[in-house]
């Protein structure tokens, strides 16, 4: 069984790390064996969206027999694993992102792009995501803690054909106990937007935790303390 593992953080990001840590760690009791290979962009690419790269070349460096750095996009990237690097993938996992990607933010993220682009070719998908509580730093072990728990249950649902999954962690201060799985709905409330001027340039100041909390959606699920998880539909 093989998994693709990319992300929009560059492929040394410590997310796309903890990521492979978290997968190494699940047994998947249906699994004869399992592969994985990294296949993530050389550098950041954090909101990309789901761009890819048609009109110029997208160089490749093989860094070792599971790992390849591509001078691409997310997307790409899946592209390019799945048609020429290993034509038997059964998951695409991208992550874990630094930051979240909740509700609209899905159109945004290059994180969630990854596993949209394996949906468009029926491959399922998982999109990891750590929200930053005003930017603090991420305590990544206990992320691959949680991702480990909330990967050990994905991979063993079903999921149909177009679908894929986006969870988002949420923070934690260090003495609080494990957050709960909740399975909620995307917010379909736009981001703050807000810009500060400088004679011609302007400069975004919307403030991420300030977004629209309506009640049941990932957004208030992840920012009350739990892991919020919503499946996405083609």
């Amino acid at each position: 069984m093989t998994f693709i593992l990319t992300n929009d953080d560059g492929i040394n990001a410590p997310g796309i790390k903890a990521l492979l840590t978290a997968l190494n760690n699940v047994n998947l009791p249906l699994a004869s064996s399992k592969k994985s290979i990294i296949v993530a962009p050389q550098g950041q690419l954090s909101g990309c969206g789901h761009q890819v790269t048609t009109q110029e070349p997208i160089n490749i460096k093989r860094l070792s027999e599971v790992e390849y750095a591509i001078a691409g996009t997310p997307a790409d990237c899946t592209r390019i694993a799945i048609t020429h690097i290993d034509k038997n993938v059964k998951w695409v996992l991208s992550g874990i992102n630094s930051g979240g990607n909740m509700g609209v933010d899905v159109y945004i993220s290059g994180t969630v792009a990854a596993v949209r682009e394996a949906a468009f070719h029926r491959i399922p998908g998982i999109a990891l995501s750590q929200y930053r509580q005003a930017k603090k730093p991420v305590n990544w072990e206990r992320v691959t803690h949680l991702a480990e728990i909330v990967l050990a249950d994905l991979l063993n649902r079903s999921l149909e054909p177009g679908a894929f999954w986006n969870v988002n962690f949420p923070h934690l201060e260090p003495e609080a106990p494990d957050p709960k799985i909740v399975f909620c709905t995307p917010s379909t409330q736009p981001l703050p937007v807000a810009y500060r001027m400088e004679g011609e340039d302007f400069y975004y100041t919307g403030k991420y935790g300030e977004r629209d909390r309506t009640p049941g959606t990932d957004v208030d699920v992840c920012f009350a303390g739990n892991i919020a998880i919503t499946k996405i539909q083609l």
